[in-house]
């Protein structure tokens, strides 16, 4: 739970609280592995484990490729009891990665390790070396078993796998000379935890690219295993989600001397002042020139979309339940908006995470950690939200409330990632908020608008 990258640490603190019994529920650390390498769309992901811990694999987060779609099979091994009790389950591993190789012939495979086979002491780690030897395939072990901890671990569990077995191996392809413009100099970057969520990437790479920025790997968002290889040649990395993943920001400045920053793409502000960080750390004045020029030119397009959107937002009350960047990020996006955020969640966020909240919202923000329904519902009473901005779990707590709802995690189907993105959230809120749908709810039933004398009359 030490993280010597991490601010809260570096305070003298002895590191994050540690897990609480139920802290892993609704997401544990297998669960957090998972979320944070499923999207490397060319590797087939292997569950090793009990169906139950696949769940509904097949498409269940809203991460985009641009190529390869293997990262949406769900594969598992599916062990049962009879495999617990006669110790078959080393033998269905291999012949899980077997299967997966001859079928799709992946770039690589990687074995997630569950609570079942980590209890039962299956040798994951030596089946993975000798597939790897009869395979002539990269197999990767995620030793990530649900009861080492909480998603946030799970997320720094993944990285680790990365940096002991991927991180490293290969050196990036040379840049094809027609790519470049006369006089530019194209640096190289990495953007650790940006999961291409309906397709945000799409938003700020052509703005990258553009200014002669090439991004060496997402991890994971539209990524491929070859360039995950290479992400220890980049000049600088910026960690976009979440705080668990700055191991391998500090992995790659500690032993390769590439300086990382935190930023996020979440509104006209943040993502301009990612632009910049950009530029300074990498220390190029041409850079920052066209920097400048980039961000002069979007934030005028960006206002001119939302124009016609901000009056109709402003001043409405916004509570906001999620948690890791989204926590704060996504606050300074509502406020560009002229929005009210009147509460954020911080269940899964860390003190960082809590540190930024109370620079967006004052020392007196309200942050909320319990997310059951009743809790929710009781903090939009009381707070009197005109709007929920939740997970896709929170939906029907908000429908039988009549509130306007917004989804605003992975299971979502539009991006509200860099300046296109504000455009797009904005649009969502005002159709969500001036729904016809809500007045027409909240209405009486037409049974009881009739007065009883007539109904009484009626029934005589």
């Amino acid at each position: 739970m030490d993280e010597p990258a991490c601010a809260h640490n570096a305070k003298g603190k002895s590191g994050c609280a540690r897990p609480k019994p139920g802290s892993a529920a609704g997401g544990c650390a297998f669960d957090g592995a998972q979320i944070a390498l499923l999207p490397i769309a060319d590797v087939a992901h292997i569950v090793h484990g009990a169906i139950g811990c696949a769940g509904s694999s097949w498409e269940n987060r809203g991460t985009k490729s641009t190529g390869p779609t293997l990262y949406s099979i769900g594969m598992t091994t599916d062990l049962t009891e009879q495999d617990v009790i006669m110790g078959r389950g080393e033998k269905r591993l291999f012949h899980a990665i077997k299967q997966a190789v001859s079928t799709y012939d992946p770039a690589a495979v990687f074995v997630y390790a569950t609570c079942i086979p980590a209890l039962t002491g299956d040798d994951m780690a030596a089946v993975c070396r000798e597939a790897e030897e009869r395979f002539e395939k990269p197999v990767v072990l995620v030793d990530s078993a649900g009861f080492y901890g909480t998603k946030n671990m799970g997320n720094r569990l993944a990285g680790e796998a990365m940096m002991k077995y991927v991180i490293g191996s290969r050196e990036p392809d040379p840049i094809p000379e027609n790519a470049v413009r006369p006089g530019m100099t194209v640096h190289d970057v990495n953007l650790i935890g940006e999961y291409n969520i309906a397709g945000e990437l799409w938003h700020t790479l052509p703005l990258l690219d553009e200014l002669g920025i090439r991004v060496l790997c997402t991890l994971s968002g539209d990524a491929r295993y070859r360039e995950v290889q290479t992400m220890h040649r980049a000049e600088v990395t910026m960690v976009v989600c979440s705080k668990a993943s700055l191991n391998v920001a500090r992995h790659l400045e500690r032993n390769w001397g590439v300086p990382w920053f935190e930023g996020s793409f979440y509104g006209v502000a943040d993502t301009s002042a990612a632009l910049r960080s950009f530029a300074t750390i990498i220390g190029d004045p041409d850079l920052s020139d066209r920097t400048e020029a980039l961000i002069a030119r979007e934030e005028a397009k960006a206002e001119a979309a939302i124009a016609p959107w901000r009056s109709r937002l402003k001043g409405k009350r916004v509570l906001l339940y999620t948690g890791g960047v989204k926590s704060w990020s996504v606050v300074s996006a509502l406020q560009d908006l002229g929005l009210d955020v009147v509460a954020t969640g911080t269940k899964k966020s860390t003190e960082e995470d809590k540190a930024r909240i109370r620079e967006l919202m004052g020392e007196s923000a309200v942050m909320i950690t319990e997310g059951s329904a009743p809790a929710l519902l009781k903090a939009v009473n009381d707070l009197q939200a005109d709007i929920l901005i939740a997970g896709g779990r929170n939906l029907y707590t908000a429908l039988k409330a009549r509130l306007p709802f917004l989804d605003i995690n992975q299971e979502r189907e539009f991006a509200y990632a860099g300046y296109a993105g504000m455009a797009e959230l904005a649009k969502r809120l005002a159709l969500s908020l001036e729904s016809p749908i809500w007045p027409a709810l909240r209405k009486p039933a037409p049974w009881r608008a009739i007065p009883a004398e007539a109904v009484t009359e009626a029934a005589q």
